[in-house]
């Protein structure tokens, strides 16, 4: 498929992996359409990618909400035409003790990481397959391979992730449609100031590569697709740790958020 002037949406596209995604796709020629709640910031970014060549579109919205991913859906059709490229970056997460976690906190992670993906995946999907083209790529996690205490609830939705992407790569096999998963390690990106409950701080936070890798990782999916690609790729052996090593994990416990308490 060629990019140049085709049209991408990108969730989560106020900061981190889907600011710097989007600055990278509309470098390579296509129009990206930046979705984020923060419209201030969506519109600073918009601003930036034309002033340096690209073309940019903005739509604020909360993903949480059926109404407004329908809405983003409409607004792109009836504005840029269909979407060929979808980069479901948008995601929460939380760190700390299940048990210390209120529901609101537990609903909002599920409907941006899980039901935001699905509906906005299954709102582009029949289109993409009836014009035999087009790329879903799910951002998902490491953590999806590893169920690690004071992520329940992250690793499971990064783990459903997974699964159901998995599961359309297969479907759309021979379709000219594309379905990917890019799996990064830690980020260094916001996304620990805000998942961190009750102050603790995530033990991963320190180890994170830049968004800008992870931007280059998913325009290399992009020209050479694959089912799934980590960042930095020596993260494939993440697969292998939950089956072989588990026991360990349940040996240690909580170890890591006891640290994380003595250190608040």
């Amino acid at each position: 498929m060629g990019f140049k002037g085709k049209t991408a949406l990108i969730t989560g596209a106020s900061s981190g992996i889907g600011a710097a995604t989007a600055r990278k796709l509309a470098q390579e020629g296509l129009r990206v359409v930046l979705v984020a709640r923060r419209e201030d910031r969506l519109q600073a970014l918009a601003e930036e990618i034309r002033t340096d060549g690209g073309q940019a579109e903005v739509i604020a919205a909360d993903l949480t909400s059926e109404e407004a991913r329908q809405g983003i859906y409409e607004t792109i059709r009836r504005r840029w035409g269909p979407v060929d490229v979808l980069a479901n970056n948008a995601g929460l997460g939380w760190y700390g003790y299940g048990a210390e976690m209120d529901w609101p906190a537990a609903r909002r992670i599920m409907q941006v990481n899980m039901d935001a993906l699905v509906h906005l995946t299954l709102l582009v999907l029949p289109q993409m397959r009836a014009r035999g083209r087009g790329h879903i790529i799910n951002i998902g996690s490491i953590a999806g391979n590893l169920p690690s205490q004071g992520i329940a609830i992250y690793s499971a939705t990064k783990s459903f992730l997974d699964n159901f992407s998995t599961s359309l790569h297969r479907e759309m096999r021979g379709s000219g449609v594309h379905i990917s998963v890019v799996k990064p390690g830690p980020v260094t990106t916001e996304f620990f100031d805000v998942a961190s409950g009750a102050g603790r701080q995530m033990p991963a936070e320190r180890f994170g590569v830049s968004p800008e890798t992870v931007a280059h990782r998913i325009w290399g999916v992009l020209r050479r697709p694959v089912r799934m690609a980590y960042v930095p790729r020596f993260y494939w052996f993440a697969q292998w740790i939950e089956p072989y090593f588990g026991w360990i994990m349940d040996l240690l416990g909580p170890l890591l958020l006891r640290r994380a308490e003595v250190k608040m």
